[in-house]
């Protein structure tokens, strides 16, 4: 029953033909969606990436091609020739719906076991069987389009940056191992056995030496590698659209890539992006939203209630104040009825979960009710209130705690959670910046202060200073691009200073001998007039995922790894044979009866 393609080719894609071409021939390819037989007439639902066509076959016309079709079931692969016509029973979901194609030439390119699932949009199907079969599923229409906009946000960025005096250069992927926060993956090399490469994590080092050799606008869409925990928003490799730029700053940068998400947003789903983007610094958006990448889609600002109640007779905050910590909350407004105090039970467990010891909590319901009313003064809860801008119908929640940074990522935590268990509507697109971040951040497992972003982050003039003496007030030249609560990229102002370089190292413990070790090649360049430069990296993968409004990155991925890191559909990754150990000169250490796993 299989036939060759022969001479036949296609002329129009399925979902492409349009009501003016009625009367004309159209040559059509695909796989069969679905077969309707209706005794002396059949059809066949024909799908191909662009949508679906109907074609029309009837027992009086040529009865080679009506029996030909009488056998075809969902996803054979058809050629199917004919006339484009008027459909008499028209269908208005889909965009050919008013038209079919009367086919006189049929022919069968492959035929197709039943599939272990539906092919159809929305599929109710146990994802872990969707990825084994990934081929299949992406058959389905939705992905079909997810991917296919992704290639459109892929030609608008090189056009814009094309436009825009950048040059794509591509950057190695087997370099040297140089961890960047999370832990490589390592390629052994057979010609220098024990010796390793790594894939990279981002480009930054080799586009910085792009501006050192006076390309002084680089852009690669560049596949990047990080062996971390998987959750919705992070696979182990992904792609990045990473730029740097030379003599310029931070507000160069910043303006480059708001003209691209502008432009962007415009050509691939009509929207106007409004531009300068709102700009916040560290310390505000953690102070107001206690997260360093708020949605600001809605409100429930959290607000700094200590002063008020520092004196008060509810020991629980005014412990917290007098250990040198904080009273903060925020309110909820107008969803007193469904926060009723058994979803506020729930919401004190969750903010247990996140660390807090507790939640206090108002409601104003007809009348205020309050886990801490009665060891407040009326005077004191009024001025609460006001402050909380708290008023009837609205519910206010508080945690408190001796460690003000603890107490704003809970609140921050437990603001997304009411936002989800109430359903604000979080429509639309919100762009922000976060500017002025922390240079360093603690590590309280190995007690030592790292780079929170790279250690070529250059930091805030006035905060060179403090580089020794205060490193929890040094701020960086780094910035954060932020769409409705997830993080889209990061970047910053790098040192060309080699003297101030230098200086970093040793704060964050490399000696002279590492520096060089790790990243003597960069600092050697250095040597030889670096520009001033800067840039910035952007999650593709992620900026698709918050157009489309996507619920995972494998929505948006075509073959992606689940949580641990495997790809289901083939099995990866594998064990390989000896032989090719040997040729790399590696061995598998095997782990003992009764030896534990190393944390």
């Amino acid at each position: 029953m299989i036939e060759l393609l022969g001479n036949e080719r296609r002329t129009h894609y399925c979902g492409e033909i349009k009501e003016n071409e009625i009367g004309k021939r159209a040559c059509v390819m695909g796989w069969v969606q679905k077969q309707r037989n209706l005794g002396s007439l059949i059809f066949v639902d024909l799908r191909d990436r662009t949508g679906i066509i109907q074609l029309a076959f009837d027992e009086w016309s040529d009865r080679s091609v009506f029996e030909k079709a009488f056998f075809v079931r969902s996803e054979y692969v058809l050629a199917a020739e004919g006339i484009i016509r008027e459909r008499s029973s028209k269908n208005p979901n889909i965009p050919t719906g008013n038209i079919e194609i009367f086919v006189e030439s049929l022919k069968v390119l492959a035929t197709a076991e039943t599939p272990p699932f539906d092919i159809v949009e929305n599929s109710k199907a146990n994802e872990e069987l969707r990825l084994k079969y990934r081929y299949l599923d992406l058959r389905r229409a939705d992905l079909q389009k997810n991917l296919l906009f992704r290639h459109k946000v892929a030609k608008v960025t090189r056009d814009y940056f094309n436009e825009n005096g950048f040059i794509e250069i591509e950057t190695p992927i087997l370099i040297k191992s140089t961890p960047e926060g999370a832990r490589d993956y390592l390629v052994p090399s057979r010609i220098h056995k024990g010796e390793f490469y790594a894939l990279p994590q981002s480009p930054q080092l080799y586009k910085q030496l792009s501006m050192v050799a006076g390309f002084d606008r680089y852009i690669q869409i560049a596949r990047c590698f990080r062996d971390e925990d998987l959750r919705a928003d992070r696979q182990p490799e992904f792609t990045q659209i990473d730029f740097e730029m030379s003599f310029v700053d931070q507000e160069d940068v910043l303006d480059i890539a708001e003209g691209y998400m502008k432009r962007l947003f415009w050509e691939t789903l009509g929207e106007d992006i409004q531009l300068p983007f709102p700009r916040y610094t560290y310390r505000e958006v953690m102070e107001r939203f206690g997260s360093d990448k708020p949605d600001i889609r809605f409100a429930m600002e959290i607000c700094d209630f200590s002063e008020i109640v520092k004196k008060c007779g509810f020991s629980v905050f005014t412990e917290a104040v007098s250990d040198g910590g904080s009273v903060r909350g925020f309110t909820v407004k107008g969803k007193a009825e469904i926060l009723t105090r058994k979803e506020i039970d729930k919401l004190t467990e969750y903010a247990r979960s996140c660390g807090a010891k507790g939640l206090a909590w108002v409601r104003r319901a007809g009348q205020v009710s309050s886990s801490f009313a009665k060891f407040m003064t009326q005077e004191e809860m009024d001025a609460l209130l006001l402050a909380a801008d708290c008023k009837e119908g609205d519910v206010l929640l508080i945690i408190s705690g001796g460690n003000t940074a603890n107490v704003l990522s809970q609140l921050g935590q437990l603001r997304v959670e009411v936002a989800n268990r109430i359903g604000i509507e979080r429509s639309g697109y919100s762009f922000l910046w976060v500017v002025e971040i922390p240079f360093f951040e603690y590590d309280k497992d190995t007690g030592e202060w790292v780079a929170m972003h790279h250690p070529f982050t250059a930091p805030l003039e006035e905060c060179i200073p403090y580089l020794e003496t205060d490193r929890g007030n040094v701020r960086a030249k780094a910035y954060d691009l932020v769409l409705n609560g997830t993080e889209l990229s990061s970047g910053s102002v790098r040192i060309i200073d080699q003297v101030l370089q230098a200086r970093i190292f040793r704060i964050l413990g490399l000696s002279e001998e590492e520096a060089k070790a790790k990243f003597g090649y960069l600092l050697d360049a250095f040597r030889f007039g670096p520009p001033p430069h800067a840039g910035m990296g952007l999650g593709l993968d992620r900026l698709v995922m918050q157009m489309l409004g996507a619920g995972s990155l494998r929505d948006v991925v075509a073959f992606p790894k689940v949580q641990n890191a495997s790809e289901l559909m083939t099995n990866c990754p594998a064990e390989v044979s000896e032989k090719a150990l040997d040729e790399l000169g590696l061995c598998i250490k095997q782990e003992r009866k009764g030896d534990q796993p190393n944390d």
